[in-house]
């Protein structure tokens, strides 16, 4: 089975990381992946909540919204708060980010990373951590060039795609049409040395045997690893 754009079934899409997109923010990226643009943006906080005062630690926490014509139709703003969809998303990019950080090296502050889907093209999520961590990554540097701490608290890189199984096919980094035609669709986050922060993946159709789920996830690591390199050159390291 043919991919729609042409690519090969281990191929990713089109990467570029554009550091700076946001000059008021401490730190920020566009990710572009194929027709999925993503715009990440980190803003810092010389506090923490209530509940993480005096522990001497800080947090790294993340927003995660569609524009209203990310799409191919107009899709409404969460005026009344983030839906279930969109909190699951945040929380996953929250806990794919902390883990690159040491939060006791970090202070009592917070990073909050602001991902905004320009267009949505599939893999908003994935592209949403992959490009959040550029963003943290500069705001982390900020702190250190402002002397508010003398190293920088990122401990690890982390990254993230898509692979999923069309039509007895393996393939990675799935755009949209891809994706709703998949018998599996799995989101794989993983740190750049080689261990999992989360593995999100279902089964729509029949149950896949495990033997299956490994190669998957095996191709979705061999695509975070070209994902980590970019996000190495975007970052001039």
């Amino acid at each position: 089975m043919p991919r729609t754009d042409g690519r090969e079934p281990d191929q990713l899409r089109p990467v570029e990381i554009i550091p700076g997109a946001v000059p008021y923010a401490e730190g920020s990226a566009l990710i572009i992946c194929g027709n999925t643009r993503v715009l990440c943006a980190a803003s810092l906080e010389e506090n923490v909540p209530g509940w993480l005062r005096g522990q001497g630690r800080g947090w790294v926490t993340a927003e995660y919204a569609l524009l209203p014509r990310s799409t191919h139709t107009r899709t409404r703003r969460e005026r009344d708060g983030a839906g279930g969809r969109t909190q699951e998303i945040q929380r996953l990019i929250g806990r794919s980010l902390r883990a690159a950080v040491n939060l006791s090296a970090l202070g009592e502050r917070v990073i909050t990373i602001d991902c905004d889907v320009l267009q949505a093209d599939g893999g908003t999520r994935t592209a949403a951590i992959t490009g959040g961590y550029v963003a943290l990554a500069l705001a982390c540097r900020t702190l250190v060039a402002r002397g508010r701490l003398t190293e920088s608290p990122l401990t690890r890189a982390v990254a993230a795609i898509s692979a999923g199984i069309v039509g007895e096919q393996l393939f990675l980094d799935l755009d949209y049409s891809e994706d709703k035609h998949a018998d599996m669709d799995c989101n794989v986050v993983m740190t750049d040395t080689g261990a999992f922060v989360e593995v999100q993946g279902t089964a729509e159709g029949e149950p896949v045997p495990r033997e299956r789920l490994d190669v998957l996830i095996n191709l979705a690591a061999d695509g975070i690893r070209r994902l980590l390199e970019l996000q190495r050159q975007a970052l001039g390291s």
